[in-house]
């Protein structure tokens, strides 16, 4: 696997994102040791304090939805796909298809299951571990499922994940179910990959965090230019995993063993 940019950016701002995350992410390490970060550090070049959403809260997108969320917006959506069925030209009455609208929306909220989740309260309450640990901790081939926010068609891959502990480690399972709430959600795979990475940094302030994802797309491989065997790599690299050449090949190497 090659170590890429995970994204072609349109404009100079979102070009200068990757930096700008690493110095918010620089100053949370300082801070962590005693040293004072300014909130300005976290926005981008330019932005007056409180005038934008700093650029790490941008990638957290933490929504919520609740149970009864679910069970009030059933009928609506039942109804939604019963309306679709017809627009497709079928018969929503016909025996194939009587209880296909309720199906397909109890699925869909399944599948969006990560609005529901908060990574504070339902992630990270009780499983950050003050530790005296400094090598690097990798959980890869966790398997991922996403819907794309495009098509509605779903994403699959496997995420690969490593951090350097700053005196504080995380329970493994933990980083699954960080994987988890991020990829249920409707998702494009760039925003993904960074929310993973950012959920990690500002949990634990730990030295480097590195991320990445392989994925094969439905959307391309049932529809558009219909490439069967196409998978789609991101990477984010935060603090000495962007910094520093030999941390990075060591996660990419360790990934790939």
């Amino acid at each position: 696997m090659e170590h890429s940019k995970q994204t072609q950016y349109s404009s100079n701002e979102k070009k200068d994102s990757g930096s700008v995350l690493n110095r918010h992410f620089d100053g949370m390490v300082k801070r962590s040791a005693g040293g004072t970060a300014r909130a300005a550090a976290a926005q981008p070049p330019g932005a007056e304090s409180g005038s934008h959403r700093p650029v790490m809260e941008s990638w957290r997108e933490d929504r919520t939805r609740s149970v009864e969320d679910n069970e009030m917006s059933l009928p609506s959506l039942a109804a939604a796909y019963t309306t679709i069925l017809r627009g497709l030209g079928e018969d929503p009455q016909r025996q194939g298809l009587l209880k296909t609208p309720w199906r397909a929306a109890t699925a869909m909220q399944f599948f969006t299951k990560g609005y529901q989740e908060k990574i504070i309260a339902d992630v990270l309450n009780d499983a950050i571990f003050d530790e005296d640990h400094d090598e690097m901790v990798i959980v890869k081939d966790i398997d991922m499922f996403s819907m794309c926010e495009h098509h509605l068609v779903p994403i699959f891959g496997r995420v690969h994940i490593g951090y350097l502990p700053n005196k504080r480690v995380l329970g493994l399972s933990k980083l699954a179910r960080i994987v988890e709430i991020y990829s249920r959600r409707l998702q494009v795979q760039e925003r993904l990959t960074k929310q993973i990475a950012v959920a990690i940094t500002e949990a634990l302030q730990p030295t480097g965090v590195g991320v990445v994802i392989e994925a094969t797309h439905m959307c391309m491989v049932m529809r558009g230019v219909q490439k069967m065997n196409s998978k789609t790599v991101t990477s984010t690299m935060l603090g000495v995993f962007r910094e520093d050449p030999k941390t990075r090949d060591e996660f990419l190497t360790l990934i790939r063993s």
